[in-house]
């Protein structure tokens, strides 16, 4: 169920739950070219690859848990989870996708993420 954006009482939340539901309107991922979507927090990241024609999820990588990769929200942890990311598209026979932000800056962890994933050979 999609928040409803009056109802958000956070300034800084309410502009990003804005741009996430504009971008969702754009991005739609499918069987050859499904959505990596990016959660982040002030200590981990989550990271789903969505195929959205079937709404189902391909696999998750993330910096928590037991199958946790690298550990915290910094760069390394970013560009670790990255080619994980990129080894699990190849694994499935996948060359492109889409790259869902989910309503943050692209800056920091979220550039690093993406730019392991393009030097890994994925094409977003």
């Amino acid at each position: 169920m999609r928040k409803y954006i009056g109802k958000i009482k956070d300034v800084s939340e309410k502009r990003r739950q804005r741009r996430r539901l504009s971008a969702r309107k754009i991005l739609i991922g499918t069987a050859e070219r499904p959505r990596i979507c990016v959660n982040r927090s002030n200590k981990n990241i989550f990271v789903q690859v969505v195929d959205d024609s079937t709404s189902k999820t391909l696999f998750s990588v993330q910096t928590f848990g037991k199958n946790a990769t690298a550990e915290g929200n910094g760069l390394e942890s970013a560009k670790s989870i990255g080619v994980k990311i990129a080894e699990g598209l190849k694994g499935k026979k996948i060359e492109q996708a889409v790259f869902d932000r989910c309503g943050c800056r692209y800056t920091g962890a979220l550039a690093a993420l993406a730019d392991s994933i393009r030097g890994a050979g994925i094409k977003i």
